[in-house]
């Protein structure tokens, strides 16, 4: 039987963004990922919000620190500390508004004109328990996810559906990106000091964007 970790007890920390219209859903895959909750009265987040979970990959304890918009996509006004550091993302819309999956190419750019070139992207289609809504075929998603090389996945926050495969498999593709790169640099990922933290935002950043934010909490 594996041994207790605490809570900081963790080999990396992967700073990971949710991105994508209002209403798409962000916030409740954050619940349903680190809390297993949902909730049918969830409004538009307001101020700065981040949850933290941590999963095993390999023989690491990866632990996730996810953002979310806090409302501020409504505005346009996400701030590049919102960004800062990020080494993956979770780019959302909803399969019932056709809209929100065409915003999805205006986000993209966005994500990589403020993040790394590694950073790895997981499109999501929410909401993909609302089949007789859908507005968005799995097969037009693809698509796009091919021709932009990121990774695809449509989710049920609220059925569960994918949450935890969608956030699972970002962070293992981090994993291996990271691992990859200290190899290319003639470095053992399993010399790495334990704790090592991989381009994760400061408290500085989240003051950032609470003070850039359209409202307070």
């Amino acid at each position: 039987m594996a041994a207790y970790r605490a809570d900081d007890d963790y080999d990396y920390l992967f700073k990971v963004v949710l991105i994508g219209d209002s209403g798409v859903g962000k916030s409740n895959l954050l619940s349903r990922f680190t809390r297993n909750e949902f909730s049918l009265e969830s409004k538009s987040t307001i101020g700065v919000e981040f949850a933290t979970r941590s999963i095993r990959v390999d023989d690491k304890v990866v632990k996730a620190q996810i953002w979310d918009t806090a409302g501020q996509e409504r505005y346009r006004a996400i701030t590049s500390a919102y960004y800062r550091g990020a080494v993956g993302a979770l780019l959302v819309y909803d399969v019932t508004r056709h809209v929100t999956f065409e915003n999805v190419e205006r986000w993209l750019k966005e994500l990589h004109d403020h993040t790394d070139s590694n950073i790895v992207i997981m499109l999501v289609g929410n909401k993909a328990d609302l089949r007789h809504l859908r507005a968005v075929s799995t097969e037009d998603a693809t698509a796009f996810a091919e021709r932009e090389n990121i990774f695809f996945m449509e989710t049920s926050a609220l059925e569960s559906m994918n949450v935890e495969n969608a956030f699972t498999e970002a962070l293992t593709q981090i994993y291996h990106v990271i691992s990859r790169k200290a190899l290319e640099v003639g470095d053992d990922p399993a010399a790495l000091p334990k704790g090592q933290t991989i381009n994760v935002g400061t408290k500085d950043d989240v003051s950032a964007v609470k003070s850039a934010g359209c409202c307070s909490a």
